[in-house]
């Protein structure tokens, strides 16, 4: 079954990137690609979306500063925007906090597993049936 949410992947590996489209696609999801922060942004502000998957560490700008301009540009409630999962290499003690702090709503470290990456999406579904 195809889901109906709008996704956006914000990756800037092409590797990466195919691993996460055929992950989600597994799962029922299509999703939109950005190759960096800039591109990240700028398609948010073309369109609407339900979730972003935002890769941490990208070049130009990282996920942290793409989030953080997502959310000031958002509307002032944060649950009305997407729906951030962050995507981390660098699964370290602070790391959580940081991407909570920059607007993000959750976190799956890489490299991404097909579980913990299905359960994101799960939990991103039942926040946002819940606002």
């Amino acid at each position: 079954a195809t889901r109906t949410e709008r996704l956006l992947l914000a990756e800037d590996n092409a590797v990466n990137q195919k691993v996460a489209l055929i992950m989600l696609a597994r799962l029922g999801y299509r999703a939109d690609v950005a190759a960096n922060g800039h591109e990240a942004v700028a398609a948010v502000r073309r369109q609407t979306y339900d979730l972003i998957l935002m890769d941490v560490q990208m070049p130009e700008m990282d996920g942290l500063e793409a989030a953080r301009q997502i959310r000031a540009a958002g509307p002032p409630d944060r649950r009305a925007g997407p729906w951030i999962i962050a995507l981390t290499a660098n699964a370290m003690q602070g790391d959580r906090e940081q991407c909570l702090a920059a607007g993000m709503d959750d976190y799956v470290s890489k490299p991404i597993k097909t579980e913990e990456l299905a359960a994101a999406l799960e939990r991103a579904r039942l926040a946002m049936a819940s606002r």
